[in-house]
Parts: C-alpha cells; sequence; structure tokens
C-alpha cells in the first residue's frame, strides 16, 4: 500500500472516529466510546505507515484540513447540525492552505 492510501484510511478512520465520539454522548455509551479508542488508534497507526513515503508536513497538513472538512460534512449531514458563514469561510482556508502545501512539493 503506498503512503497516500494509507493516508486515504487515516483520514477515514479519524472521520468514523470523530463521528463515534459525538455518538459517545461525552464517553456515556461503551460502545461507540470504544469504537472512537479503536479508530482513533487505528488511524494513527495509518498516518504512521504514509509518513514512510509523505512528508510531515503535507501528511498531517492534508490529514488534519481533510478530516476537518469531511467532518463537518458528516456533521451536517448526519448529526443536522449547521453552518454559518464563518464556518464556511474557516473550512474554505483550511482546504486552500492544503492546497497550497500540495502544490509547492515535497520539502527538501
Amino acid at each position: 500500500m503506498n503512503g497516500y492510501a494509507f493516508l486515504g484510511l487515516a483520514i477515514a478512520l479519524e472521520i468514523f472516529s470523530t463521528s463515534m465520539m459525538k455518538a459517545s454522548a461525552g464517553f456515556s455509551k461503551l460502545t461507540p466510546s470504544l469504537a472512537f479508542v479503536v479508530g482513533m488508534a487505528a488511524s494513527f497507526y495509518a498516518l504512521s505507515q504514509a509518513l514512510a513515503h509523505v512528508p510531515l508536513s503535507v501528511a498531517y497538513a492534508i490529514w488534519s484540513g481533510v478530516g476537518t472538512a469531511l467532518t463537518t460534512l458528516i456533521a451536517v449531514l448526519i448529526w443536522k447540525e449547521h453552518l454559518n458563514l464563518h464556518m464556511l469561510l474557516g473550512i474554505s482556508l483550511i482546504i486552500a492552505g492544503v492546497v497550497l502545501l500540495n502544490l509547492k512539493g515535497p520539502a527538501h
């Protein structure tokens, strides 16, 4: 598996885990709480495997930026949370930052 595949897996696991944290209701529900812990551990493992092939600055920017944007989408679609203009602007800036980091290419 190449670095970007591991990074994609890490992002998917992070999004799943964050949703499980919401579902855990403050860690008062056992199953979603355990799913959060296992999912985050797996996400960090996949991220660590991605770092063997992808520069840290690029991998972490993509992991956190894409994770934030997609978690927001999940929050709106699944958890029925509302977005406002400030939130949309902030997410747009995060995505722009990830794009800019990737346009530069790997750090030397």
